[in-house]
């Protein structure tokens, strides 16, 4: 994770001049504020990817003479079909029809979205999915 931590280091130490040099051309509070913050940002990913690169080691990708299959492995969990984002968008939908024509239509998107909501978070504890 070097690269990436010196990716976010030069960022922070651009952010940084960019902020002295805003200030002091504008001084204006909120831009520099705004710049100031994204400079601890950029300083905050940096010590995250130091800290976790120290924990996980040499990566694959960091290494010239790594081959293809030692990166190889578990990418993570697809499900392979759900109904539920096509509910929450209709509930969602009629959320915003209701600003337009009715606050009643709103409430009932509402309470439908809940029970969408619901269905999506618990797709995987009933049904043909279970775990």
């Amino acid at each position: 994770m070097r690269a990436e931590a010196w990716i976010f280091i030069f960022l922070a130490a651009f952010f940084l001049v960019v902020t002295a040099v805003y200030w002091f051309m504008t001084y204006e509070v909120v831009g520099t504020v705004a710049l100031l913050l994204s400079t601890l940002l950029s300083s905050m990913v940096f010590v995250y990817l130091l800290l976790v690169g120290k924990e996980v080691g040499k990566r694959p990708e960091d290494d010239h003479d790594a081959e293809i299959h030692e990166a190889a492995g578990e990418l993570g969990f697809f499900p392979p079909k759900s109904i539920w984002p096509f509910w929450l968008s209709l509930c969602i939908t009629l959320l915003f029809v209701g600003i337009v024509f009715g606050w009643w239509i709103s409430a009932i998107g509402f309470g439908l979205g809940v029970w969408a909501l619901s269905g999506l978070v618990f797709e995987y504890y009933r049904g043909d999915y279970a775990h």
